[in-house]
């Protein structure tokens, strides 16, 4: 069954509207700046990768590109018919951070782009990254893709979202990845959109409408945001001590 996952809870922006959050990937990072990060951190260039909560598979195709074999997971049976319908080749097959239908030692790296790496108090993501670990040949990479709660004018709107609490809370992120021994990169870019109406109409996917209404009176005619982005990269160890 593509839905018979417990630890799934669906998606409020992709999952309620594929649509409107297909134009906001498109505006993400125009530049290429976190791109660029990604690629130093850990080159998918003729390795194998697989992309974690990868959603409708709006990022499948670029992977491919470079990459010698994409894979695919996505827990929401609405989004799966649209990954597998994207270009590029990639074998997307349902599952979950806590359930990943691939062989052990079979990927080099993994990216999990908002998929469901926010711990918190009331969320420990211990079984995921471990089942991530598992399915990482050693030396292999995991790159988590989050939000920057401090730099950008994302980051002010998160602030003064009370949606944004599910994220949980950042010194414990930070805490919570500093304990795995991961490595804290931070990033800055944009969203930049075709037209104001795109942009407003992706904050409201994002924000409740009071946040909203009060940015478009401040910001009337805006296409372009500044966005910060957190990096949590951490590596299998060579030498398999255990997860």
């Amino acid at each position: 069954m593509d839905n018979n996952f417990p630890d799934f809870t669906p998606a409020p922006n992709q999952g309620g509207n594929p649509a409107l959050y297909e134009l906001e990937n498109a505006a993400i990072d125009p530049e290429g700046v976190l791109w660029e990060r990604l690629r130093r951190l850990a080159d998918w260039t003729g390795k194998r990768i697989l992309d974690l909560g990868c959603g409708s598979g709006f990022w499948l195709e670029r992977y491919a590109a470079q990459a010698a074999k994409v894979f695919g997971v996505e827990p929401d049976p609405s989004l799966l018919p649209l990954a597998r319908a994207r270009a590029g080749g990639a074998i997307v097959q349902a599952g979950s951070a806590e359930h990943i239908p691939l062989p052990d030692a079979s990927v080099d790296m993994v990216h999990a782009r908002f998929a469901y790496f926010f711990p918190s108090t009331c969320n420990d993501c211990s079984a995921g990254l471990a089942e991530v670990l598992r399915v990482l040949k050693p030396g292999g990479s995991l790159v988590v893709i989050d939000n920057d709660h401090h730099n950008g004018e994302f980051a002010q709107l998160l602030a003064t979202s009370h949606w944004a609490t599910s994220q949980g809370e950042e010194s414990y992120i930070r805490d919570w990845w500093a304990q795995r021994d991961a490595q804290r990169h931070e990033v800055l870019s944009v969203w930049g959109f075709d037209s104001a109406a795109d942009c407003e109409s992706v904050l409201r996917l994002e924000f409740p409408a009071a946040v909203v209404d009060n940015w478009v009176r401040q910001h009337p005619e805006r296409r372009e945001l500044s966005y910060g982005y957190v990096l949590y990269h951490l590596r299998r160890p060579r030498a398999d001590s255990g997860f």
